[in-house]
């Protein structure tokens, strides 16, 4: 069957490009990256990419001479590239290793290709491979990612089809379990974490650096806490503005962080900065302020905003996202149950997606054989045209048109059909009764026609 559409399509055009990415085996899948159970932030940190770095990233991921199409995903807790690739995913892990100011990263990489690489996608989306288990914040960053690598054209059609798949399944893990029934971000971790330290938020002065997706989740849990007095620190002054008006609080441009932070008690902290914000001197000078009370410093940004070197403080109580793990650990085993659940659906979904995957490639051969007939039958119209244009006879030109397409259309099977008989090729005979079963019509026992003479003459 397969040797006869190869011959059917001997004289077909070299199939386009997308034709050829769409039939990619999955063996040429590959998801590569670094994330929170692989590495410390102080590594992770090291090749987090900011939005306004993904289309440069992007750029020179697609530049690599193996790379077919690629996704980069790069969040608090994981950098992750998604690509089909011709090698056997080297380029892509020695770019990720290697990048500027990451030094060698190689033994902190993990790397999943084929179906495995489809199942991590379909467990990050649905917020299995998080931090905080099923948190909903990851779903939102896989879409951006997505969004982000078909704006730089780094996306085909195998990338989009599978990211398209992970949406929904994740949809569908949130709305057939409940891993997603009071969903627990790294946000709403971290002010728990302040609720049951010294400094309650219903007792306290709160300072926000930031004013993102995770700082705007941390105001509204401080506003359910009732925080006493809210303050909200930015670059961009304006976005601080919108971000306090709508939660209570008073705005502040980030170079005024010195003469308000000895007032708060707490400092939760997620900029974009590429380096620290707030520094262990600026700290040090507000402890001395406050008659060393102690503060408690949260921050939950990749790279940090806050200097390390601020634990080293007597009355300062810093925690980064990887102290995080050890206070969501209560929330892991509460949402087991739901897990298996979602887990047993993504497995559902990876079969789905194989077998959607494999009926493309098998489908393949069926748009060759449709472009080639539909290319004949332009070529020889065209002819036609040409015929009747000169003042042919229209009869004598309708007999071409029909005499020629008939004859194109059937050479190369009649001709492998011929050479099968010559071979005793039986499979190829039943696959042709199969696909041409007898009409009574009058073509002899050897395949050929009244206008094979003809065609003969035309090839």
């Amino acid at each position: 069957m397969a040797a006869f559409f190869v011959q059917s399509l001997a004289q077909a055009p070299e199939p386009p490009t997308d034709a050829i990415t769409a039939a990619t085996t999955l063996t040429q899948l590959f998801a590569i990256g670094i994330n929170h159970q692989t590495a410390p932030v102080s590594l992770r940190e090291r090749v987090a990419f900011a939005d306004h770095a993904l289309p440069a990233a992007l750029a020179a991921l697609r530049a690599l001479p193996a790379v077919r199409e690629v996704a980069l995903l790069s969040t608090c807790n994981r950098t992750e590239l998604y690509a089909v690739a011709d090698d056997q995913g080297d380029a892509l892990c020695d770019w990720l290793a290697s990048h500027p100011d990451a030094g060698d990263l190689h033994a902190y990489l993990y790397q999943h290709r084929g179906a495995d690489a489809v199942r991590h996608l379909f467990r990050v989306a649905t917020g299995l491979d998080s931090l905080v288990l099923g948190e909903p914040q990851i779903l939102g960053q896989v879409k951006q990612a997505w969004s982000a690598a078909r704006g730089a054209g780094a996306l085909g059609g195998q990338l989009d089809r599978l990211f398209q798949q992970s949406f929904v399944t994740a949809k569908r893990a949130r709305t057939d379990t409940r891993i997603g029934a009071n969903p627990v971000s790294v946000a709403s971790t971290a002010v728990r974490l302040a609720q049951e330290s010294f400094a309650r938020p219903a007792d306290s002065a709160v300072l926000l650096i930031g004013a993102g997706e995770t700082v705007e989740l941390i105001a509204r849990h401080l506003a359910q806490a009732q925080v006493k007095r809210l303050l909200v620190a930015n670059r961009t002054l304006a976005h601080a503005q919108e971000l306090a008006q709508r939660h209570g609080g008073i705005a502040l441009p980030l170079s005024e962080i010195d003469r308000h932070l000895a007032e708060v008690d707490i400092v939760f902290s997620a900029t974009a900065s590429r380096e620290p914000v707030v520094r262990r001197a600026q700290v040090a000078a507000a402890l001395a302020r406050r008659k060393h009370r102690p503060m408690l410093l949260l921050d939950l940004a990749v790279p940090r905003d806050i200097e390390p070197e601020v634990a080293t403080l007597k009355d300062a109580f810093l925690y980064t996202v990887d102290d995080l793990e050890r206070a969501v650990e209560d929330n892991r085993r509460s949402r087991r149950e739901a897990a298996d659940a979602a887990e047993a659906i993504v497995e559902i979904q990876v079969a789905r997606y194989m077998e959607s995957h494999a009926a493309s490639t098998r489908t393949e051969p069926l748009k060759r054989l449709r472009a080639h007939a539909d290319s004949t039958r332009a070529d020889v119209l065209a002819k036609a045209q040409q015929q009747l244009a000169a003042g042919h006879d229209p009869h004598a030109v309708l007999d071409f048109l029909a005499h020629t397409l008939t004859n194109r259309l059937l050479h190369a099977p009649t001709v492998a059909l011929r050479q099968a008989a010559l071979e005793g090729d039986n499979d190829l005979a039943r696959a042709a009764n199969k696909l041409f079963p007898a009409t009574g019509t009058g073509t002899d026992a050897s395949g050929s026609d009244s206008d094979s003479g003809r065609l003969e003459a035309e090839n």
